[in-house]
Formats: structure tokens, sequence, C-alpha cells
């Protein structure tokens, strides 16, 4: 994807004109970035996108609202849209002679969790979850602000087609919070039904550096992630004489402690490991359960740490069960959701290349290398699957 030689952008319209950039690494010939004039003009339009979205989230695989407005904006636009790619994701090309072939991904989905800004535009959407249970339903991770950056590239790049040239592949990806999104538009044949990408690119929202700032990180950059389920088994019966009973959720406590020492005592801390566990299900307050359900996310960067500390989760739980005389072994449940089995890989010479770009046009402050993280992302899959040279950068909005 190539700009022609022009002016510097505005911190605003750093997610705007992502793609501009992206032409720098495909080619050394001159190119240019939307003018500050040129964002603004599209500003108003991207901002009741943006408020829209938030205040109507949909989760994973639910998407089909959120992928209709996105969809029905990139054909106004003039691309060529094909949706229900990968059930409920969104693949919009434009042509525009040739050159080389750049995609831009965004995700879809929101998180079941219950928006608590009290900002006007607060989204106050309940719905049905895949298990049916009724949720509460929020933007929380930014993905509000990564598709408006999307609908504003893709009409800015559509606008301005007179100063690039190559073909633009958009993609709208589902369900990237449960970790299955990437890998269901692949087996739907993103690579094999529409151009296949020279490389792929895609950005972030971040909080830890300051505003306007561009994060990039050659190699590995985001964890893998697991989710675990452990079933603790008790023997319940009436608060008031536990002495009758196995209380499983005082076993879930000890379980839950004795897990950090995997962390701090077994592994090697130059091979990160994180082990959080967000939920523990009981019944009421005056009952002790039969048993109790913990919902773990395991976060690691190498497959033997995986491995080692997956059999090491089974070998706590039952140990801890064993200790306190409980009547079976703990269910130790993997691959569950919020599942990411592989490493986001930066591919070190397009990220490279890329920084090069930004930093000519956005200046060397505004535009610095960053530590990996220990948070995950499918958007791995299009390297890992499918074998195309990949970016994902960090914005600090």
């Amino acid at each position: 994807m190539l700009f022609k030689e022009g002016s510097h952008e505005t911190p605003r319209s750093h997610a705007l004109g992502l793609l501009a950039f992206a032409g720098s690494g495909a080619s050394q010939t001159a190119w240019t970035t939307p003018t500050t004039a040129e964002v603004d003009a599209v500003y108003p339009d991207i901002e009741a996108l943006y408020i829209d979205l938030h205040q109507n989230p949909e989760l994973a695989f639910q998407e089909v609202q959120t992928a209709a407005k996105l969809a029905a904006l990139a054909r106004s636009f003039g691309y060529e849209v094909t949706t229900g790619v990968g059930r409920t994701g969104i693949v919009a090309v434009m042509r525009n002679g040739r050159g080389p072939t750049a995609m831009l991904r965004t995700e879809l989905d929101a998180l079941p969790v219950e928006e608590k800004t009290g900002l006007p535009f607060a989204s106050k959407v309940v719905v049905k979850s895949a298990d049916g249970e009724s949720t509460a339903v929020m933007h929380a991770c930014g993905h509000d602000v990564h598709m408006s950056a999307w609908v504003g590239s893709a009409r800015l790049m559509a606008e301005h087609r007179d100063r690039w040239h190559g073909t633009l592949v958009l993609v709208g990806q589902p369900a990237e919070e449960s970790g299955s999104g990437a890998s269901a538009m692949l087996k739907d044949g993103l690579f094999t039904r529409f151009p296949r990408p020279d490389f792929a690119l895609s950005l972030h929202d971040d909080d830890t550096m300051p505003a306007g700032t561009i994060g990039y990180h050659p190699g590995p950059f985001r964890a893998m992630s697991d989710g675990v389920t452990i079933v603790v088994h008790g023997r319940g019966g009436h608060a008031a004489m536990p002495m009758n009973t196995v209380d499983p959720i005082v076993l879930a406590a000890r379980i839950v402690l004795a897990l950090q020492t995997i962390v701090s005592r077994e592994n090697n801390p130059t091979d990160p490991v994180v082990i959080t566990v967000g939920s523990i299900h009981g019944v009421q307050g005056n009952v002790i359960p039969d048993e109790v359900q913990m919902q773990l996310s395991v976060r690691t960067y190498t497959p033997e740490v995986r491995k080692k500390t997956l059999a090491a989760i089974r070998r706590v739980a039952r140990g801890e069960a064993i200790s306190a005389g409980a009547p079976r072994e703990p269910d130790v449940i993997t691959g569950g959701n919020a599942t990411a089995s592989s490493v986001v890989y930066n591919d070190p010479a397009l990220t490279m290349r890329l920084a090069k770009a930004l930093k000519a046009n956005l200046g060397e402050k505004t535009v610095v290398e960053m530590p990996a993280k220990m948070t995950s992302e499918d958007f791995a899959e299009y390297w890992t699957i499918g074998k195309v040279p990949s970016a994902l950068l960090h914005i600090a909005q």
C-alpha cells in the first residue's frame, strides 16, 4: 500500500492513518499520510460511529448488528464486501492497481461486563450469553475505538485512491475475546477466498503510555492464554455445622494460594507466567456446598512453560484435595473460553519498517519501543496458522 509525499499527522489521526504508513514497509517509493484537514473532515462521522458502537455492544459471535454497520459503511465507500465470514465476520476489499496487498484487522466483539462509567453514552445492554445466562455487555477493551479507526482508515483510503496503489483487505473479525474468531475466519477461507495479504496489521488501544504515543515491539509481543476450570469436590452441609462437611470453599481458597507458588517458586522468572483465579462459585452464605467451581486465566510465552504450568496446576489441586480429605480429586478442565493458543509474533523486519516510517512522520518521541505484555490476542493466528507476516501496534488514546 503506497501513499505519495505529503504532510504530517496530528496525534488524533494516528489510528486513522495507520494504513498510510503500511506502504513504507513494502516499498521505498515516496508516500504521504492524510493531512490534518482530511482527518478533521471525517472525524465527526467517526466519533458518532464510536458512540453508537459503544452504546450497542455485542458478545462474541453475536456481532450481527455491529458487522452490518461496518459492512454498510464499507460498501458506501466503494469496497467489495462479504459478510458471514467465520460466522459473523466481514471482509472488505478494494483493488487499486498493481502493488502490495495489505490487510487491516479490527475486532467486533465486546465483553460480558457491566459499564459503570456514568458516561451519557454508556452501554445499558443486557443479553443472553452463549451459556444462556443474562449478562450486561460493554466495550471494555477498546474494540469500539478499533472499529472506528478501521472505518476512518477505510474512508480515507477510498477517498484518496489517487495517492496509493495495491490491494486493501479490511477484516472485521468476530470473537477476539473468546480467542476463536481469527481461526474461524481462516477456516472459512480468509486467505483463499480473498486476496492473500503480503502483510497483516492491527492496532490496540493502550493506557500505559502518554496519549498520542504509538508503541511497537518486534518479535514475541503478547502471551498465550489458557482458560482453566477447576471443579473442587467436597461434602456439603449446613454452615453452622462445618465439622460434618469437607468444605470445598476452604479447599478452593487453599488452592488459590498454593497456585501462586508455581509462579514464584517453580518457574524461571525470565520466562514469565501469570496465574489468575478470576471467579469462585459456591451456593449461598449459609450453605457449605458439595462442590465449587473455580475459573482461571493462565498466561505463558513458550509451549514448554505452558505444558509445565498446566501440569503443575493439576498437581497442586490434587495435592490440596488429598490433604483436605476430599471425597474425590478435583476436575481440571483446560481449553475453555478465552484461550489464545499462540503468541503474537510481530515480524521484526515489518515492525521496524513501520516504526521507521512512523518516526519519520510523527517524530522519535511519539513512536517508541514498548515491552512485551502478558495480555493475549488471537491476531497471532494470522501468522501462526496463516503464515502472513504481521504486526500489532499499540496506540495510546
